[in-house]
C-alpha cells in the first residue's frame, strides 16, 4: 500500500479492525508499547524505517503524528508548545524559533486566535484549538508526513469542520494519512481510501472509486452501511 506525495489517505473500517495500530506503525510509535512486535518494512524514500541504523526520534520528526484527544503539553505555553519539536531538532536562537512557530501557527489556522496570548496555558484553549495547536507542533519541524488519527473524535462539528479543512490545506505541502470511522468524513476529505476488516487491508484505491463502485463485497457492505 503506498501513500501518493501530498494527497489525502483516509484509513477506514469497523472498531478494532487495526486501522490506530496500523498507522502507530508508520512512525515506529507502535513499538513503544510493552510486548509489540512488527513484521515487514514500512518504506519512506525507499528506505526502510525499521531499520537498525534508523533513529526513532529522528523518524518521528520526518513523520509527525496527531492523536484522537488533544494532547497539549500542560505545563507550557502556548508558544512552547510549538516550540518544543524545534528546540529538540536543534533550534536555539530565539529569533529563528519565534518565526517557525508562527509559522506553523499560521498553517494550522491558529495564529489570530492566539497571537496575543502566546505565553499562557496551551490547556486554556478549546478542545478544536488545541487539537489544531498539537497539528501546529506536528508541522513545526517540517515532517514529510503527517498521521492524524481519529483528529475530530472528540470535537464539536464547528470544531470538526475547522479540522477537515486544515487538513484539505495542508494536503498541499504534507502527504497526510487520516484513520476515521466517519465514512462522510472521509469521502470529504481524501484522495484514497483504505478499508481495513479484522486486521486486513481488504481494498484501497481512490476515494470516489471506493466509495461508488468498491471491487470487494466486503468493502461495499460497509460502505453502504450494512455492518459497522
Amino acid at each position: 500500500m503506498g501513500f501518493p506525495l501530498n494527497s489525502v489517505t483516509a484509513i477506514i473500517g469497523p472498531s478494532g479492525c487495526g486501522k490506530s495500530t496500523y498507522l502507530r506503525c508508520l512512525n515506529r510509535m507502535h513499538e513503544l508499547s510493552e510486548g509489540a512486535s512488527v513484521a515487514g518494512q514500512v518504506l519512506l524514500d525507499d528506505n526502510n524505517i525499521y531499520a537498525s541504523e534508523v533513529n526513532p526520534v529522528e523518524l518521528r520528526r520526518r513523520i509527525g503524528m496527531v492523536f484522537q484527544r488533544p494532547t497539549p503539553f500542560p505545563t507550557m505555553s502556548i508558544f512552547e508548545n510549538v516550540a518544543a519539536g524545534l528546540r529538540v531538532n536543534g533550534h536555539r536562537k530565539h529569533p529563528e524559533i519565534h518565526n517557525l512557530v508562527e509559522r506553523a501557527l499560521h498553517r494550522a489556522g491558529l495564529w489570530d486566535e492566539v497571537k496575543d496570548r502566546l505565553d499562557t496555558s496551551a490547556v486554556a484553549l478549546s478542545g478544536g484549538q488545541q487539537q489544531r495547536l498539537c497539528v501546529a507542533r506536528a508541522i513545526a519541524p517540517e515532517p514529510e508526513v503527517l498521521l492524524l488519527d481519529e483528529p475530530t473524535a472528540s470535537l464539536d462539528p464547528a470544531g470538526t469542520v475547522r479540522i477537515e479543512d486544515l487538513v484539505q490545506d495542508l494536503s498541499g505541502e504534507f502527504t497526510v494519512v487520516i484513520v476515521t470511522h466517519n465514512m462522510q468524513q472521509a469521502a470529504r476529505v481524501s484522495d484514497y481510501t483504505a478499508f481495513f476488516y479484522l486486521g486486513e487491508l481488504i481494498e484501497h484505491g481512490a476515494t470516489e472509486d471506493m466509495f461508488t463502485t468498491p471491487k470487494d463485497h466486503r468493502t461495499e457492505a460497509y460502505v453502504t452501511g450494512r455492518f459497522g
